[in-house]
């Protein structure tokens, strides 16, 4: 029960209100001198890590606004080794500008800087170059890549890419075109399938029907004189969640006003910094893949149809992280491009591809990038496996994390607090954890009304509006567009505030916040949070209008028919490529005739899918122990992470095959003793490390794979 004010407490709440509102108006005031500062000085990255230009994309033969930069370590990081695998972060060019990779200590350059790696970051520039198209960029980031390797040729693994939100479907583009380049992919936050979500959730996917398409983006870019302000895009991410936006995240500021405004103003430094992209960017994107999605449909092709983007081309494992939490890109558009491109599990064994997912329960869109807790336990999950990632044989995995306990066999093999599995799943279960897709299918109308739209503007209205546009006129719009015109407004522009920057220290020095029972202070919150929820029921009727309104527009039978889709069958998984399929059945067809011809290596790698198959999961432990063993293999034995990746794929395909035939093969394999001892130590030595033990009877499981005859010498 609150207690009964009294005139303290009203004395004392009106000193630490005013005190509190005087920080908040100058913590307003320092935002925006900030955003004017970053603007006079060419808006460069928000690194927190020192950088240097290696290459400038705008002295390509086909230029870009994008630039290669070296992150330099910092004294407290382990010393970079240059044989180690290299990591390549590339931030979202979708509005803001570059920096949310690494604008942390904790964050995904700082996790590779802290165990060795050499690091390195493309950036892009405020302003893209005249006729720069989307191609121009993907021959720039390979560019990039390949100055990467040329840097590292002693390195054993190729660079790990990340891709942040819309750098996610870049770099899986850029993988598909040249697969030889990237090492594995970690793809954060990023949509790859559009039109994938739930009913009553991610109403973001319906922006695009409820404005007839893609039109607006044209006209946002003529009027603009040919180029697209990011500005708009930021402005529609807030528009998703105006409580937070117009409330929430300003009331936060105001409640903690004496230690709320460092963490404010770093991430507001870089959520206000708005970026520019030329018309023929944007409209693809718009058209390509937010309204038409046809990145996973293998749709997108260059102009002369010479390139076509097959995401099936891709060989580098691809590791997606998601979350639950995020209505940006929900779970369904990050994973549901695995159904539009794989039928079976046997497409992804034919294909030869690894896909590792994490789905994090509750962490919200741009948490994905900036937090902490993320930071430590997925990114730095992804970074210190990936040499397992790419052990691991064809197929879908969940990573699945957990908290060290003490008790916990082989607890010592693991560095840090957290204990990584990898658990095999099938595309089934994807289907599953996303759940039914029908309502996918009124997307498709809205992209043949997007496409006339479109072509009716381009006919009737964009020439009128181009010849009106001006540079001088655009260049006033931006900066009068609300999102900028806030913090210019409420900077030291603005006489008005000046008094706050010399009260704020006064402030701070004679400091005397309430008591938190105070009633005043008890009833503001009480008033805040109030506020805060008629914001989101708000925002709640808003989206549930929206898709009502949407479904009644586009998923009639009406709207099919008239959009010519009345008798359209459901489209199909691609497949596996017939090409690559009629190769690995060739291939399994070969295996089969020499099951009992391989190496050494080839029969220990079987027997540990196979029992890996038993078990459906590999533990970090076990890879840990198996690093181990491995370094006391002979020379002739050991293998690197390329060539392990290619004996665990021959021998998953030979298994899928005929896993009869593969058992059998054990025998004349490990028919030499010394061959079936080097075996059974590699397998006790890795049980031995964390705790477990393999059964070596005569009716065990070892037993049976090498087919023993009589009880081994050194069963038990």
């Amino acid at each position: 029960m609150p207690r009964t004010p009294t005139l303290a407490d009203y004395l004392d709440y009106a000193v630490d209100v005013t005190q509190r509102s005087i920080l908040f108006w100058d913590t307003m005031r320092q935002r925006g001198n900030e955003y004017l500062q970053h603007n006079a000085a060419g808006k460069p990255p928000l690194l927190k890590f020192g950088h240097e230009l290696l290459l400038d994309g705008r002295t390509l033969e086909h230029p870009a606004n994008y630039a290669l930069l070296r992150i330099l370590p910092r004294p407290d990081d382990l010393p970079t080794d240059e044989a180690k695998r290299p990591f390549v972060v590339v931030d979202p060019r979708a509005g803001h500008g570059p920096g949310i990779g690494g604008f942390k200590e904790d964050s995904e350059i700082g996790n590779a800087l802290k165990v060795g790696h050499p690091v390195y970051f493309i950036t892009f520039l405020p302003d893209p170059v005249p006729g720069q198209r989307l191609l121009d960029v993907a021959l720039a980031e390979a560019r990039f890549l390949e100055l990467v390797r040329q840097r590292h040729p002693e390195a054993t693994s190729a660079p790990c890419i990340i891709g942040n939100c819309q750098a996610g479907w870049a770099i899986m583009g850029l993988a598909a075109l040249r697969p030889d380049l990237p090492g594995p992919l970690l793809l954060a936050g990023s949509p790859l399938s559009y039109w994938a979500g739930a009913p009553g959730l991610n109403p973001m996917r319906y922006s695009g029907g409820l404005l007839g398409g893609s039109w607006l983006a044209y006209l946002a870019s003529d009027l603009g004189h040919g180029r697209f302000d990011g500005a708009n895009l930021v402005l529609n991410f807030e528009a998703m969640n105006p409580g937070n936006t117009w409330w929430s995240k300003y009331y936060s500021l105001l409640d903690k006003a004496d230690t709320e405004p460092p963490r404010f103003l770093e991430f507001e430094r870089w959520w206000g910094g708005y970026f520019l992209m030329n018309r023929e960017e944007i409209t693809a994107i718009v058209d390509q893949l937010f309204v038409g999605n046809q990145l996973a449909r293998g749709e997108i092709a260059s102009a002369d149809g010479k390139l076509r983007l097959d995401l099936r081309q891709i060989r580098s494992p691809i590791c997606v992280l998601c979350s639950w939490g995020d209505d940006i890109t929900p779970p369904q558009q990050a994973l549901n491009w695995i159904l539009d491109i794989y039928a079976s599990d046997d497409d992804l064994l034919a294909q030869g591809q690894t896909i590792v997912y994490s789905v994090h329960p509750k962490v919200g869109h741009l948490g994905i990038f900036v937090s902490g807790s993320v930071a430590r336990k997925e990114h730095a999950g992804f970074v210190e496996l990936l040499d397992l990632i790419e052990a691991l044989p064809p197929g879908l995995y969940e990573m699945l994390i957990e908290d060290k306990r003490p008790e916990m066999r082989g607890a010592q093999l693991v560095p840090d607090r957290y204990v990584t599995r990898f658990e095999r799943r099938s595309i089934t279960d994807i289907t599953e954890l996303c759940g039914d897709r029908s309502g996918e299918r009124p997307f498709e109308v809205v992209r043949r009304v997007s496409e006339v739209n479109a072509g009716l503007y381009d006919e009737l209205m964009a020439p009128v509006v181009q010849s009106l546009a001006s540079e001088p006129a655009a260049e006033l719009s931006r900066r009068f567009h609300p999102l900028r015109a806030q913090r210019w407004a409420l900077s030291d522009l603005n006489p008005a505030l000046l008094p706050f920057a010399s009260a704020a220290p006064a402030v701070k020095a004679a400091r005397r916040p309430c008591a938190d029972d105070n009633p005043y202070r008890v009833f503001e919150r009480d008033m805040a949070a109030a506020v805060e929820r008629g914001w989101e029921a708000a925002a709640e009727l808003r989206d549930r209008m929206a898709e009502l309104t949407f479904n009644a527009i586009y998923a009639s039978p009406l709207a099919r028919a008239a959009a010519g889709l009345a008798s359209a069958p459901d489209p199909q998984p691609l497949g596996a490529d017939p090409v690559r399929r009629e190769l690995a059945r060739r291939e399994a067809k070969d295996l089969l005739a020499s099951a009992d011809k391989g190496s050494l290596r080839d029969g220990i790698v079987r027997i540990l899918l196979l029992l890996l198959n038993e078990g459906g999961a590999i533990d970090e432990r076990s890879y840990r122990a198996l690093q181990a063993v491995r370094q006391q293999l002979p020379k002739h034995h050991q293998a690197s992470p390329a060539e392990m990746r290619e004996v665990a794929r021959r021998q998953a395909l030979l298994l899928r095959a005929d896993r009869e035939a593969a058992v059998r093969g054990l025998t004349a394999i490990f028919s030499q003793p010394k061959d079936r001892s080097m075996a059974e130590a590699v397998l006790r030595k890795a049980a031995e490390a964390v705790g477990a033990k393999i059964d070596m009877t005569p009716k065990g499981p070892m037993a049976v794979l090498l087919n023993e005859p009589e009880p081994s010498a050194k069963a038990g």
